[in-house]
């Protein structure tokens, strides 16, 4: 791997990974609520069953993370994840909506969550393992770009073969295109050999455990991870009865409105890893906190739909610095045979509150009796991360001393 060059072709290649991952998720939560009301009148019966995928998340994650980092074939440590898990989960997929009954839909939905929690880790470690270090904030922006753009491909066109087929052809849809994006895998990525990676990462002392300073800011990222995401999930959660009950919006404008955040989320994702590699990564997650943290509180005494509208479209742009370099901290601990390891440790923290959010918040909702303490909330878990971030010491990575030097790290 060269250390001075970010190879951008090789890099969006090995996004397509993380692109089907997005179309799959993107039709499954935009879809799957509809079909299960076809069969349960309890709401949160349904709500309960959307969280598996979390619940799974949390379980399996971190462990088939560390089985990849054990795993050595001629195909690599992530690769036979991918291979076997990829194409179940498309099979699974089209078989979603043509369940006939209950029971038969929940063990396809559970076969689908249980596989995609196993080769998710494997398929998010390729990219730090092919990237070094200091490119890998750069590296994540094109991920989570190409991922944006997966997600975006699913509500668009499938709301559009929504309507010329019903559920059917949006689960078809995106199935093709995982079984795309694993023909681009197959054929154009290939991996390190694993054997050259243990035997660098032990020249390298790499492969020792962690000293008491590191594994103490190990902990206070991922603590910040899981008070961030906190807060990004309760308003990607309740955003739009926020804006309907407090606003006056109807459900599509507030739709509408959110998609703003996404949208300068995208936009910004590649520069944000760049600021990160110039400025670090710390020190750009903390600004990316203070941003929103700012835009969000006026948020908590004004109720005004173009306010709101300018402070999530601003909002996008930190919320992009905090996520894009938040990942390449925790992979910088794990040194290149623990990869698979502290990615699942990512999402162990990143699915924890993603579960736990939506309940706390709502159980301070119903105390409360409105929406307006959403963006309090939310305000207090960013406080809370930087809060965290601020005595963190490790995760960061030789920066380039301006921007002149990162671009002629490009190898276009």
């Amino acid at each position: 791997m060269n250390e001075n060059k970010l190879d951008i072709k090789k890099t969006l290649l090995l996004s397509f990974g993380f692109f089907a991952s997005s179309i799959a998720w993107s039709v499954y939560n935009s879809f799957v609520p509809q079909i299960l009301e076809g069969y349960l009148e309890s709401t949160a019966l349904i709500g309960f069953i959307m969280t598996i995928d979390n619940i799974f998340g949390v379980i399996f994650q971190p462990l088939f993370g560390r089985l990849s980092d054990k795993t050595h074939t001629r195909f690599g440590r992530r690769m036979p994840y991918i291979f076997i898990g990829l194409p179940v989960c498309a099979v699974a997929f089209t078989l979603i909506p043509r369940m006939t009954g209950l029971w038969s839909l929940m063990a396809v939905l559970i076969i689908f969550t249980f596989v995609m929690s196993a080769w998710r880790s494997p398929v998010v470690a390729l990219m730090p393992d092919i990237t070094p270090g200091p490119l890998r904030s750069q590296a994540n922006g094109i991920v989570n770009l190409m991922g944006g753009i997966g997600s975006l491909l699913a509500f668009f066109a499938g709301g559009i073969l929504f309507r010329m087929g019903g559920f059917p052809l949006p689960f078809l849809m995106s199935a093709v295109m995982m079984m795309l994006a694993l023909a681009v895998l197959a054929i154009f990525v290939r991996e390190p050999k694993s054997e050259a990676l243990s035997m660098e990462s032990e020249s390298k002392n790499s492969g020792e455990k962690l000293d008491k300073n590191e594994k103490k800011s190990l902990l206070l990222i991922l603590f910040g991870v899981f008070f961030w995401f906190t807060g990004y999930n309760a308003v990607e959660t309740f955003f739009t009865l926020y804006a309907t009950n407090t606003l006056g919006m109807d459900a599509g404008g507030a739709a509408m409105t959110l998609s703003i955040f996404s949208l300068t989320f995208l936009g910004f994702a590649v520069p944000a890893g760049f600021i990160g590699a110039k400025t670090g990564r710390r020190k750009a997650i903390l600004a990316g906190l203070a941003g929103l943290t700012l835009l969000f509180f006026p948020m908590i005494f004004l109720a005004n739909v173009w306010l709101t509208r300018i402070c999530l479209f601003l909002g996008g742009f930190f919320w992009a610095l905090v996520n894009i370099n938040s990942l390449p901290m925790v992979v910088q601990l794990s040194g290149d045979n623990k990869i698979g390891a502290y990615v699942g440790y990512y999402y162990f923290f990143s699915f924890s509150s993603q579960i736990v959010s939506p309940v706390l918040f709502g159980f301070i909702r119903d105390l409360t009796g409105h929406y307006k303490v959403l963006f309090l909330y939310t305000c207090i878990a960013f406080v809370l991360a930087a809060f965290s971030l601020l005595f963190v010491r490790h995760g960061e990575d030789n920066t380039p001393d301006n921007v002149s030097q990162v671009l002629e790290r490009l190898d276009i």
